[in-house]
């Protein structure tokens, strides 16, 4: 933009005339665009990479070097451990917006975990070097990959709670709505890529018998439905199950007999009444009281 002035000048008969002049006004600063930590995660660029997996693929195997971490933008991601023996176990089930990988940022060598496509994935990889520059100059993104890591640590630690505490029936109904993510897509139905009985009883910690039990009475009660292709329909009813303190499907009938069951009493001694009994009866006289 310029602004029009006037100056003065010398003609060739030595008059003065005055003229227009043009001043050019000083450039403003442009202003920098807001950073939003998704676009960042979702695009590619210096030390970030988009990659795409097929179902069963492997993304990196339990001993390979860490070369940085991954953003999921869509699909499932299965994290395995396989131990010195050879026996397996999975870890977690992780879904859209979900990090992994990222303990080479702590400064781990080798990775101690698999990970393996349970559907068509695309991620996002981003070095190592180029998150740790992100995060130093991003405030956002610092917070976002911070506030992941503790929803995560909170999650362990209510596994932990989970396995300590309640039952098998309770805690294979938590696993299958923390993969339909209730609680975050509002629906009363979701679907998830259908696991073998044997994945279920080693994230449950139980057997595999338990386990077919288990989805077949959830089955039955409408909790969960099996779909023609690879997916399980998980219905939101099956939340019952975690906050109920008893079973589903019990019928009541065998509640009332369990509660009505009288369990025999042991007595004291050979012969004697029984220990509560004996509590019961009133207090032997005391000494001074026999002497009166």
């Amino acid at each position: 933009m310029t602004i029009r002035g006037v100056y003065s000048c010398a003609t060739i008969d030595g008059s003065q005339e005055k003229r227009p002049a043009l001043l050019k006004q000083p450039a403003t600063a442009s202003k920098r665009p807001e950073f939003n930590p998704l676009v960042f995660l979702s695009t590619t660029g210096k030390g970030r990479e988009m990659m795409s997996f097929q179902k069963k693929d492997t993304i990196y195997t339990q001993g390979d070097s860490t070369d940085g971490l991954f953003f999921i933008q869509r699909g499932k991601v299965r994290l395995s451990v396989v131990s010195e023996r050879g026996k397996e176990a999975t870890l977690a089930i992780l879904g859209d917006r979900d990090f992994f990988g990222e303990s080479g940022l702590a400064g781990q060598l080798l990775r101690t975990s698999s990970a393996t496509a349970m559907t068509f994935c695309i991620v996002l990889h981003v070095e190592k070097k180029a998150m740790m520059l992100a995060m130093s100059v991003e405030p956002k993104l610092s917070a976002m990959f911070v506030k992941y890591l503790l929803t995560r640590n909170i999650r362990y630690q209510d596994d932990l709670v989970d396995q300590l505490f309640n039952s098998s029936e309770k805690r294979l109904a938590r696993v299958l709505l923390l993969m339909a993510r209730f609680g975050k897509e509002g629906a009363s139905e979701m679907s998830v890529p259908r696991l073998s009985q044997e994945t279920l009883a080693e994230m449950v910690g139980t057997t595999r018998s338990r386990v077919s039990f288990f989805m077949n009475r959830f089955r039955k009660l409408g909790f969960i439905k099996y779909d023609v292709g690879d997916n399980l329909n998980v219905h939101s009813s099956l939340l019952n199950v975690v906050l109920n303190d008893e079973s589903v499907g019990t019928p009541d009938i065998v509640k009332r007999n369990s509660r009505n069951k009288r369990v025999p009493k042991t007595p004291s001694r050979h012969g004697g009444p029984p220990d509560d009994e004996r509590a019961k009866r009133p207090p032997l006289p005391s000494i001074k009281q026999r002497s009166n």
